[in-house]
């Protein structure tokens, strides 16, 4: 799966510069399902579904250094892979 390529190189970048990771974590998937009408007027009952799913992953990274910020700065992810940094 994409996330877990890319956790897996996020992990890789950090451990490069010396700094310690504990994950990545699984955390629970998030579904939303929409449903929808399939006609405007005629035919009320027909309707169709559509779910979204977001999957998350957890990175707790320690001993961070300025080294190790730029290197996950600079870090080229697949479209439709978003990283959240906190400090």
């Amino acid at each position: 799966m994409l996330v877990d390529k890319s956790a897996k190189k996020i992990v890789d970048t950090v451990s490069s510069t010396g700094a310690r990771v504990n994950g990545p974590i699984p955390l629970p998937t998030d579904k939303k399902i929409f449903t929808v009408n399939r006609s405007t007027f005629v035919n009320k009952k027909s309707r169709e579904q559509f779910e979204l799913n977001s999957y998350c992953r957890l990175l707790d990274i320690y001993d961070a250094t300025q080294k190790t910020v730029d290197g996950l700065m600079k870090m080229e992810l697949p479209s439709g892979v978003e990283v959240e940094i906190k400090v």
